[in-house]
């Protein structure tokens, strides 16, 4: 399946100036496979290792950081007749298990730069902050992978066919009614399935919604078992009831992370270490919030007050148990969750297009779900999970703040209303992967 961060890894390849690069990202969103396909049709020779799996090529980075000697002991181990360091890409999977491993990197930059090498691993952000003071600050560069986001998704499920129907249309002109039901029923899809890649897979060749589920089920349980293994002992409790309140959480009214629905009593203290391992590991996205809006958002946020996401729709909507029917009911039972599952969507399409994500909230209670800043311009984002696109406190920060531009995502149709300074997009929660087009325009 094809994936957007290949043209970040080219991007890396072709750098006059190219470190080794650390490459992170949570459990089974498709690392392995991406950096072997981006070796074997970038580079004349690639070297895959993996530090979990044999601890006997693992123990090579621990006598010292010789790199010709690494790179000679891999070559006997891997029985690489020849190892050519200016055609050949070093893959270090799981790097995360030596610590040595990692800051090794440093010494292939200052000692060997024209090997390129890759180190990734599903809880390399984790290990990076535990080691601290051997992670070569300075020496490697770093990269992000996400699961499929909803563009990857719909590539998939017909090799590009209705994108580049979609890319065919003006931005400011509507779809055709048949294209826009297309694109609604992907995105429900998508919600059910999400973006792990052996799910995606299984999707497209059975459209089997059980199938589905019981290769979620076990990428949940991996996540857990991880808990268990790799987290602080200390922490585990906390770790586990936040992993699992996060349904709760987004499913209440005001979908603000409660410490009190975690534990009675909780304070932020009192589980921040656990929050920030789990955004570490990949599987949370946490979004401050703004009172006063300014650039940089970075300098007026409010760490004290955050919405907590899931990293896949799709799992969120496994570990909730939410099904089709509760999201195409109109009732008030599901409604909260309905719109909180459709602003997680929203949250991860714009992490994925590289977008630090806020949400304000007034004095008087007005809430706007989303504030992303783009050249210099703040720009406000109201997610409504229906066709209903009255959005009171979009309106009432455009009063207030005035930006230039600003989105209502729904099911509806593409819109545009122009009002004195401001220009108000309303697109299909389907089109979020455009945004970046509109805010160009």
């Amino acid at each position: 399946m094809e994936r957007e961060i290949m043209n970040n890894l080219l991007f890396w390849k072709n750098k006059e100036n190219r470190k080794p690069l650390i490459l992170t990202g949570v459990r089974q969103c498709g690392k392995t496979y991406i950096l072997k396909k981006f070796g074997e049709k970038h580079f004349k020779n690639c070297v895959y290792i993996n530090l979990e799996r044999d601890p006997q090529i693992s123990d090579i980075f621990n006598y010292n950081f010789n790199v010709k000697r690494i790179i000679q002991d891999i070559s006997n181990l891997c029985l690489i007749p020849e190892f050519d360091i200016n055609t050949t890409l070093l893959i270090i999977d799981e790097i995360q298990f030596n610590p040595k491993a990692i800051t090794s990197l440093k010494y292939f930059y200052e000692d060997l730069p024209q090997l390129a090498v890759i180190g990734a691993g599903s809880l390399l952000g984790v290990s990076i902050r535990e080691e601290g003071a051997s992670f070569p600050v300075g020496k490697v560069e770093r990269l992000q992978m996400y699961p499929m986001n909803f563009k990857e998704f719909l590539f998939a499920i017909d090799n590009g066919t209705t994108i580049n129907r979609i890319n065919e249309n003006k931005l400011d002109e509507p779809l055709p009614n048949y294209l826009l039901d297309k694109l609604n029923t992907e995105y429900t899809n998508y919600l059910f399935v999400g973006g792990m890649p052996e799910v995606v897979k299984s999707w497209i060749n059975n459209k089997n919604l059980v199938e589905v589920n019981k290769i979620q089920d076990d990428i949940i349980s991996g996540y857990e078992n991880d808990f268990s293994r790799h987290c602080p002992k200390n922490e585990l409790s906390n770790i586990k009831l936040i992993w699992h309140s996060i349904p709760e959480q987004l499913a209440k009214e005001n979908n603000k992370f409660v410490f009190s629905r975690v534990k009675k009593s909780a304070r932020a203290k009192d589980l921040e270490k656990s929050i920030t391992w789990l955004i570490d590991a990949g599987l949370i996205h946490v979004v401050s919030k703004i009172k006063s809006p300014q650039i940089p958002l970075s300098f007026s946020n409010d760490s004290s007050a955050y919405k907590v996401y899931l990293s896949d729709v799709g799992l969120l909507t496994r570990i909730a148990n939410f099904t089709l029917r509760s999201l195409m009911e109109k009732d008030e039972a599901t409604g909260g969750f309905r719109g909180s599952l459709s602003e997680n969507y929203i949250n991860n399409e714009l992490v994925s297009q590289g977008y630090k994500t806020y949400f304000w909230r007034s004095d008087n209670s007005a809430e706007l779900d989303f504030l992303i800043e783009n050249d210099n311009k703040i720009i406000p984002i109201e997610v409504k999970a229906n066709m209903n696109t009255k959005a009171k406190s979009y309106d009432v920060f455009v009063k207030k703040y005035k930006p230039e531009i600003g989105f209502k995502f729904s099911l509806l149709n593409i819109g545009v209303n122009k009002k004195n300074d401001n220009t108000s997009y309303s697109l299909p929660l389907a089109l979020a992967y455009e945004i970046g087009k509109y805010i160009a325009k």
